[in-house]
């Protein structure tokens, strides 16, 4: 899927519509989380373009070293060539091990039994709060890097995770157009080429692996309601639908 004509008029236009928001809501700066994935590759640089002040985190938490590579390397990146860009790095790993170690007291007819789609999802929530702890601190806002599919086609995210963010800058585009605006800001080809996935499972597994189908064919679903993924699309949309519609609400 590709709709956009001119990848550098694109660039500006997100970049401005970051600035404008920016100045609209008197924020001081944009912190993004990068995971050594094209998503957050392109949403970081294309911050740092806005020439805002920026904090990239790099947070391996249990990362495969690929991946941990991959995010570290691509900070240092940014903050090597923009002068706006400050590089942090939190190892999220031992926070992670205590917490699920917290629970080893509960015992009993309720004992507590680890649940492996818990655990990956309370990854991201410990990302999430970090990523906002440093924006409470500097003053500025946490910026979404998911892409249209994951964001409203199949709810591909941690609720209250890498979905709990201020600003989408890219939840319009489809993940190839994302690797196209990716190859026209510079990013990495290591990056690029990497098979996209959450990196929150110890089997490094990939997105397109959990959902039964490539992005390509999700895109061309949610597009035109064709092709082999429908069926999947509409079901993991109708199973995360909780995740994209407001929180339900008793009324008096």
């Amino acid at each position: 899927m590709n709709r956009i004509a001119n990848y550098e008029e694109l660039k500006n236009r997100i970049t401005t519509w970051i600035g404008d928001y920016v100045v609209q809501n008197n924020i001081k700066s944009l912190v993004i989380g990068v995971s050594g994935g094209i998503d957050s590759a392109v949403v970081s640089t294309l911050c740092a373009e806005t020439r805002l002040p920026t904090y990239v985190l790099s947070m391996p938490l249990h990362s495969s070293t690929k991946n941990d590579d991959l995010s570290d390397s691509y900070c240092n990146t940014l903050e090597k060539k923009y002068g706006n860009v400050t590089k942090i790095r939190i190892d999220l790993t031992s926070t992670y091990d205590q917490l699920l170690k917290s629970f080893d007291f509960w015992t009993g007819e309720g004992e507590f039994t680890s649940n492996n789609l818990a655990n990956a999802n309370t990854k991201s929530r410990i990302r999430m709060v970090t990523l906002y702890q440093v924006a409470g601190t500097v003053g500025g806002i946490v910026v979404g890097t998911g892409n249209k599919v994951e964001d409203y086609g199949v709810g591909f995210y941690t609720k209250y995770g890498d979905g709990g963010v201020d600003i989408a800058p890219i939840a319009d585009l489809y993940k190839t157009e994302v690797w196209e605006l990716g190859r026209h800001l510079g990013v990495d080809q290591r990056i690029i080429d990497a098979p996209p996935t959450d990196g929150l499972w110890e089997d490094s597994r990939t997105d397109e692996t959990q959902i039964g189908a490539s992005y390509v064919e999700l895109e061309e679903a949610m597009e035109y309601g064709t092709g082999t993924a429908v069926e999947i699309l509409e079901k993991f949309n109708q199973q995360n639908k909780h995740k994209m519609t407001p929180i339900p609400t008793f009324k008096l």
